[in-house]
């Protein structure tokens, strides 16, 4: 690609009219502002998509940091620098902000490869399951409580009617409905009970799980409708990078000598 005379010369008068900090921005009570702090600002400023870069953006970052410098200068002569909690918390900021540096290092060096994606993506087809199941159940504090549900539905009861009783204040309302879910949304006591059931069945027994005893009834049984790998990448990605993270500060708390 190659540039015209004319689009050359308005090339060149647009880098010549966007102004640069000189050396130092400005110099407040004789000490000086580098230019090297204001231009890091207007770096991330316009990476992060907020402002482009303009004159009008540069000095307003002009202004902030005289206002944070003369604000900082007032703060150090009435001794805040020195106070016991502002230390503490300075010392938090910079172990943070070095911290992060080592992680993105990390991450840059040991980057979640599209193979493990893939592979996740895979782990979590099988787990869901290709079977999305409607369920409704009835929650009771006791085996016998439960087994009088089944009993009053056996004589001809209606589930519908019977689930205003359940503990499951959530769902008692609106007949027991849990709507559709894959059972592994379910402690396995339970989508092992349902998972059984013929469409329109009700658990001849009690399931019982950490809440309490389940009186389930399975509406309908349909093709699960999972999400594809592009759209759940980034959450995959994220969740991955975090392990690697976690791994990472495992094995080097092990490697530490701590007393």
């Amino acid at each position: 690609m190659t540039f015209k005379p004319a689009r050359l010369l308005l090339a060149l008068l647009a880098v010549v009219a966007m102004p640069v900090f000189a050396q130092n921005i400005a110099v407040v009570n004789g000490k000086a502002i580098p230019s090297s702090r204001a231009e890091a600002v207007v770096k991330q400023v316009v990476a992060q998509g907020q402002q482009p870069d303009s004159p009008q953006l540069r000095e307003m970052i002009k202004k902030d940091l005289i206002a944070r410098e003369v604000l900082m200068q007032e703060a150090v002569k009435k001794g805040f620098d020195k106070d016991a909690t502002v230390k503490q918390q300075l010392e938090n900021a910079r172990q943070a902000i070095v911290i992060n540096a080592l992680v993105r290092d990390y991450l840059d060096k040991n980057p979640v490869k599209d193979a493990d994606i893939q592979a996740e993506y895979d782990r979590f087809k099988a787990q869901a399951g290709d079977k999305e199941y409607h369920v409704r159940h009835i929650l009771t504090s006791t085996e016998a409580e439960a087994k009088d549900v089944i009993a009053k539905l056996k004589a001809g009861a209606k589930f519908e009617d019977l689930a205003k009783t359940s503990k499951d204040q959530g769902t008692a309302a609106n007949g027991g409905d849990l709507d559709w879910a894959t059972p592994s949304s379910f402690p396995k006591e339970f989508s092992a009970a349902f998972t059984a059931l013929q469409k329109g069945q009700v658990t001849e027994t009690p399931v019982q799980t950490p809440n309490g005893f389940h009186v389930i009834k399975l509406d309908d049984v349909r093709t699960a409708k999972l999400p594809s790998l592009e759209e759940v990448k980034p959450q995959i990605a994220e969740g991955l990078q975090q392990k690697k993270l976690q791994a990472y500060q495992e094995e080097m708390v092990k490697k530490a000598k701590i007393q």
